[in-house]
């Protein structure tokens, strides 16, 4: 199975077939579960069909943007691919793919439309992550007014920013989320990471993030051992982690949290799926999600 499928009318599959063959992807007819079935396991969606018999059918199955697949419909005439969904998630890359085949790319999303860069688009070419998701609204509309400055940090060092303001780290598939006691060593808190990766099956360089409450930003051992595993900490307001579900019992409710470790993990991963309940190693707690 690829990435990239493409879906059209039993009328269209021959045209559906050259499309797939310039893209690497798969082709499946049209079906009353067709979109069903490629929303579960493909990334990309080619529609070859009306726009009105795939906004139909993709309607219900949308749940996140930063979840659903991208989804570009191309006319049965092959005149024009139009991004319908996650223009800024690959839809956008797709439909420029197609020109290859003389089919036309129709862009609406605004920054691109006005020749300027998505934080999307920025993480994309640099290989990264956006970690807090919600920050994109923001920023994305201030590109359309002016020049947005793009500060890298390179080593070790600590960043203060408000909601307007996106955090791109390098690509990773996992959230480590990590709760301690106060004045734990750096050594347990790596020992206690590395088990927990271990245990999961997960190398340090498939970690996007480690997570944990904003009450634990002196904590200088937690610090420090994110920092000998070479990732990036990011500190959560009480709220943040109130939001999510705390699956597992936690003696966080001293205080004021339904939990650190899980409800860390899961409320910047993006498939928002547990792969590692909280485990704890000593005066370390970690949870792993997806």
């Amino acid at each position: 199975m690829t990435g990239t499928v493409v879906i059209a009318l039993e009328r269209f599959l021959p045209d559906a077939r050259r499309i797939a063959d310039a893209l690497g992807a798969d082709v499946l007819p049209f079906g009353p579960d067709a979109f069903r079935v490629a929303f579960a396991g493909y990334g990309r969606i080619v529609a070859l069909m009306s726009a009105g018999i795939a906004v139909r059918g993709i309607a219900p199955l949308l749940a996140d943007k930063w979840r659903d697949p991208a989804v570009v419909v191309v006319g049965p005439d092959l005149g024009y691919a139009v991004p319908v969904v996650g223009g800024h998630h690959g839809g956008n890359d797709l439909a420029r793919e197609l020109a290859a085949l003389g089919v036309t790319p129709v862009i609406t999303t605004a920054t691109e439309t006005r020749g300027r860069e998505s934080v999307e688009g920025i993480a994309a070419r640099t290989e990264c992550e956006i970690v807090n998701r919600d920050s994109t609204r923001a920023v994305n509309a201030a590109v359309l007014d002016a020049d947005v400055p793009l500060y890298a940090v390179t080593g070790p060092g600590i960043v203060v920013a408000g909601p307007g303001v996106s955090f791109l780290v390098r690509k990773g598939e996992y959230v480590v989320g990590v709760g301690c006691r106060k004045g734990v060593p750096a050594a347990d808190v790596e020992e206690a990471i590395r088990q927990a990766l271990r245990e999961a099956g997960i190398a340090p360089v498939e970690v996007l993030v480690y997570a944990t409450t904003a009450q634990k930003r002196g904590e200088a051992g937690l610090l420090s051992a994110v920092a000998d595993l070479g990732g990036n900490l990011v500190f959560l307001g009480d709220d943040t982690l109130n939001a999510e579900e705390a699956p597992s019992p936690s003696r966080a409710s001293l205080i004021g949290l339904a939990g650190v470790a899980e409800p860390a993990a899961l409320a910047i991963a993006k498939r928002k799926e547990l792969v590692l309940a909280k485990q704890t190693y000593g005066s370390v707690t970690v949870a792993i999600a997806r």
